[in-house]
């Protein structure tokens, strides 16, 4: 019985023994951390007396990190492997040369008997409760089978076939289907777990009945009992996955000689291992010696190990070949994952039994349940994070859609909120996969989750993540509401029609701003809320600023410059302006500058600060200033009726014609001088139209001089012949002019073509004097009046 603390199984029972304790007993009980840790507690409790439990925390070491705990472990495991390796070399002599270790022969068939009791009744019982389960598998099987044949399922998976193939791919199931196998499965698994647990309890009354004791459970007896449940509970997990005799009951879809070789392979990798670790090896220790047991289990696990290895290194391709194919007939979410999964599904796997391995050697005793606990956490986290985040992608994948009156009113808003999707499923998964992450490493004791989250760094950790992503949403709200009131006044509506080009100009130019402060806004407070102190960056920028402030004075002066013409409205796009020496249309405007394309189709880039004047030609009203000078020998009062002719005629222009604002106004005679006579006009039309009109009206005045004989002059010369001193000019070859009709007093002047007058009935000829006026016309109203006919 001096085993039983070594092994830690029943403390409790063992307790009277203590006192009979040997040296060997009690340097085992000091090899076990666990007791050793308990007795210097004890110890320290004991001399402490009543010095208080504050005063000692300080001398507390600090928790050595995971470095620290890997190299002490393996330190420890190495020192442990070569010690028990020599006292095994020594048992083993002392076994060869007749001699016992910790029990003779009468000890040790006393100390087995409860152990093989318990062992026997245990098998008996595991085997006729598991036939009697066996046949209620078969009608639960059955049950499923006949449930998924009514509602369209086909009765039995072909894992072979190639996934998408139409020839064999049965209906959906519905949900009530898929609740009934559900619930099928965990019957299933409830039953095969009551099997085992009914067996541990018959073994354990059969332990009870033949210990002396009557009413206490054997140690070794209750070793036995903790690995049968440990490894049955196990394997209970494996058959509910592969399900070899009931392939409806079976968790994975694949094919019956598929599942009945990696059922068959898991089986003996958990028998091995689990009863090698929590059975063989603490048989060994008690009845021969610790060492001896200690070396038993590396032998085991080892030879479990480079089998395990072996297997899968065999199936790696074959493996991937298969998820392969799933993958290729699964959805885009499951797809990525599966090929990812055939990649890595090796590493992975020769990982896992390598940590078996070692933990194994750690630990012994606790090596099982850790990995069976740090195993089905891993499936767990992993499970709920991918139905995380496929719930998210199901849920946000679709667009969002708003109201038509919304859409009318602020016409990007449902597309900015749509962009704002991938990039909120992107952060929302990767902070899912960092959090599946700390909890698979929290699994297996890499990290310690909860000790992190109660420390101020941890602490500190998600404070900064949730400011920061405060701070992102509240710029987004920002950019959000500002962006859609400035895309609501540029939006046509019924109550103020379409903005002005002024508007439109002053709300670009407030957008731009006002992304430029939210960004840099943003971009500040984050490096504050990550630990960057933006103090320096802030007087860094203000030098910065004024450095170049004193570098570009100019353009400093093309930004004020550009402001003040704005807010005075100086200008807009789609305006004739004269800036600084160049006239033309204003194509574009900046907060620095102003783009003009000029008649010629140069386009000109003019800084503000060279804009001393801006003349605007397209503001309230224009007039076309029109000066025509005459013969002298022509009438005034004559040519001035003409030229109300003329306007009068251009009155009739369908197209022109309401564009002119008021009545011509004849200013009279401007100029009389050596080439004739100017009169000066004056006719005021709708602002950009001055040109069309002044072209219009030259055509119909040109037309009425010209039925009308009045002539416009062209240079004359007047030639002196001089004359001598006594008065007598020089003689001048002279010819005379040959005889032609007389015309009395309308004769045509020389180079002039004389036509009939004839009054314009075409209307359509007014295009002839059109430029790009009438087409800039023609979309100012198809702006105004999206649903009004072209003319």
């Amino acid at each position: 019985m001096a085993a039983v603390p070594l092994l830690g199984q029943a403390p409790a029972a063992e307790a009277p023994a203590a006192p009979a304790l040997t040296p060997e007993a009690l340097a085992n009980m000091l090899d076990n951390p666990d007791v050793r840790k308990a007795l210097v507690d004890a110890l320290r409790a004991q001399g402490g007396g009543t010095k208080p439990a504050a005063a000692a925390a300080p001398a507390q070491p600090a928790e050595p990190g995971l470095q620290e705990r890997m190299a002490d472990g393996v330190q420890r495991f190495l020192t442990g492997v070569a010690a028990d390796m020599g006292q095994g070399v020594d048992d083993m002599r002392a076994l060869a040369s007749g001699g016992t270790l910790r029990l003779d022969s009468g000890a040790a068939g006393n100390a087995l008997l409860p152990l093989a009791l318990a062992a026997l009744a245990t098998i008996i019982a595991f085997i006729v409760l598991r036939m009697i389960a066996m046949r209620i598998y078969t009608r639960i099987d059955h049950w499923v089978a006949e449930q998924g044949c009514e509602s369209g399922v086909p009765p039995k998976p072909d894992a072979t076939a190639v996934p998408g193939s139409p020839a064999k791919r049965g209906a959906p199931a519905s949900m009530r289907v898929l609740y009934r196998r559900a619930g099928a499965i965990i019957g299933a698994v409830a039953i095969d777990a009551a099997v085992v647990l009914l067996a541990a309890m018959a073994g354990g009354a059969a332990a009870l009945w033949s210990t002396p004791g009557r009413g206490t459970l054997d140690a070794l007896a209750a070793v036995f009992l903790q690995a049968f449940v440990a490894v049955e509970i196990v394997k209970v997990l494996i058959r509910t996955v592969f399900a070899v005799r009931h392939p409806h009951l079976r968790l994975l879809p694949m094919s019956d000689e598929l599942a009945k070789y990696w059922n068959a392979w898991l089986l003996r990798i958990a028998a091995a291992a689990g009863y090698g670790t929590l059975l063989v090896g603490p048989v060994m220790a008690a009845s021969l010696s610790p060492a001896l047991g200690r070396l038993a289990t590396m032998i085991i696990m080892l030879a479990v190990y480079v089998y395990a290895v072996r297997v899968i290194w065999q199936n790696r391709q074959a493996v991937r070949e298969r998820l392969d194919r799933r993958a290729a007939g699964a959805a885009t979410f499951m797809g990525s994952r599966l090929r990812f999964l055939s990649r890595v599904w090796h590493v992975l796997g020769i990982l896992y039994f390598t940590i078996l391995l070692v933990v194994s050697q750690v630990d012994p005793t606790n090596a099982l349940p850790f990995m069976a606990r740090a195993t089905a956490q891993t499936l767990l986290v992993i499970g709920v994070g991918s139905l995380l985040i496929l719930l998210l992608n199901a849920a946000l994948a679709k667009p969002i859609r708003l109201s038509d009156d919304l859409r009318r009113r602020l016409p990007l808003l449902e597309a900015r909120v749509n962009a704002y999707v991938p990039a909120t499923l992107k952060v929302v998964g990767w902070i899912i996969r960092i959090v599946i992450l700390l909890l698979i490493l929290d699994a297996w004791r890499a990290f310690d989750l909860s000790r992190w989250l109660a420390s101020d760094a941890g602490g500190a950790a998600i404070k900064v993540v949730l400011n920061i992503v405060i701070v992102l949403l509240i710029a987004m709200l920002a950019w959000t509401v500002i962006a859609s009131i400035i895309e609501h006044r540029l939006s046509q509506s019924e109550e103020r029609g379409m903005p002005s080009a002024r508007e439109r100009t002053l709300l670009a130019l407030f957008r731009n701003a006002a992304l430029i402060v939210i960004v840099t806004m943003t971009v500040m407070v984050l490096l504050s809320q990550i630990g960057i102190d933006v103090g320096p960056l802030i007087a860094g920028a203000g030098v910065v600023g004024l450095a170049i402030g004193f570098g570009a004075q100019k353009l400093v002066q093309d930004i004020i410059t550009g402001v003040f013409i704005q807010l005075e409205n100086g200008m807009n796009e789609n305006d004739v302006v004269q800036v600084a020496g160049v006239f033309g249309t204003v194509e574009k405007m900046t907060i620095r500058s102003v783009g003009i394309r000029t008649l010629d189709g140069g386009y000109h880039l003019v800084p503000f600060s060279s804009v001393d004047v801006v003349a605007n030609h397209m503001r309230d009203f224009s007039y076309h200033l029109g000066e025509y000078t005459i013969a002298h020998r022509e009438s005034v009062d004559d040519a001035i009726d003409h030229l109300r002719a003329a306007f009068a005629e251009l009155m009739t222009d369908s197209v022109l014609g309401p564009e002119i604002l008021e009545d011509m106004t004849v200013a009279g005679v401007t100029a009389v001088n050596d080439k004739g006579v100017t009169i000066r006009i004056l006719i005021k039309t709708t602002p950009g139209m001055q040109w069309a009109v002044q072209r219009g009206y030259n055509r119909l005045l040109k037309k009425h001089f010209d039925a009308a004989g009045i002539e416009l002059p062209y240079p004359h010369t007047v030639v002196y012949f001089g004359q001598d001193k006594r008065g007598f000019a020089p003689a001048a070859n002279v010819a005379l002019q040959t005889e032609r009709p007389d015309e009395g007093e309308n004769a045509r002047a020389a180079g002039h073509t004389r036509r009939r007058l004839k009054p314009e009935t075409d209307t359509g000829d007014s295009a002839e004097v059109l430029g790009n006026e009438l087409e800039a016309r023609e979309e100012a109203r198809e702006e105004a009046e999206p649903d009004a006919p072209r003319t």
